[in-house]
């Protein structure tokens, strides 16, 4: 579907009434035919949105000039060396801090061997920073992700804000749903129905 299809489902959405907090715009797709008991069927899949519309917040595991390149792009980052003396709950507190980690590659078997066990159940593993990459740009990037993952054939992703564009949700939706697609074993035939909703309003049709 292209962003103009999605367009009028989007106004509609909008148009609930409004509540004392700027509410989220969700997107549901409903999948069939699939069995998410087998690997190939799952979706698992990093959208990058053309739109942003969060800060999200991003820990970095690193030391040095990397660490200090995550600062000067606003990350907040993380000493290994308090890796090494964190407890279980010390732990899980630092996991649940943060939206998405990445890390120097160097520190990648460290991070692993520290928090594995808590990030990995959370699809929050560390995405590595390659030695002389620029970690800002893996940041920008990150900050536009949308990530998707078939626990269920109800799949719901957060595209948006109310008090964004109309055109602007479309355009997420429309990349959303094309990932979504694109990783189905049989397209489009897999997508049963779609969704879309604002927090507290009542789902629209899209397809």
């Amino acid at each position: 579907m292209e962003a103009e299809e999605i367009v009028g489902a989007v106004e509609k959405v909008l148009s609930s009434r409004e509540r004392g907090f700027v509410e989220s715009v969700d997107i549901c797709i409903n999948l069939k035919n699939i069995d998410l008991k087998q690997p190939k069927s799952r979706v698992n899949v990093d959208v990058v949105l053309p739109k942003k519309f969060r800060e999200p917040k991003i820990g970095v595991f690193a030391s040095g000039e990397i660490a200090m390149k995550a600062k000067e792009a606003g990350a907040e980052v993380i000493d290994p060396e308090e890796l090494k003396r964190m407890d279980k709950k010390k732990a899980r507190e630092l996991v649940n801090k943060y939206d998405y980690f990445v890390a120097d590659a160097s520190l990648m078997a460290l991070v692993g061997r520290s928090l594995g066990t808590i990030l990995g159940p959370r699809g929050k593993m560390p995405e590595p920073i390659p030695p002389g990459a620029d970690p800002a740009q893996l940041l920008s990037r990150l900050e536009k992700i949308a990530k998707v993952r078939s626990k269920t054939t109800m799949l719901w992703v957060n595209i948006g804000r109310k008090d964004m564009d109309a055109r602007d949700i479309a355009e997420n939706a429309a990349a959303v749903i094309k990932a979504i697609e694109a990783r189905l074993e049989r397209g489009w035939q897999n997508i049963d129905s779609i969704y879309m909703k604002t927090t507290m309003g009542h789902a629209v049709k899209v397809a």
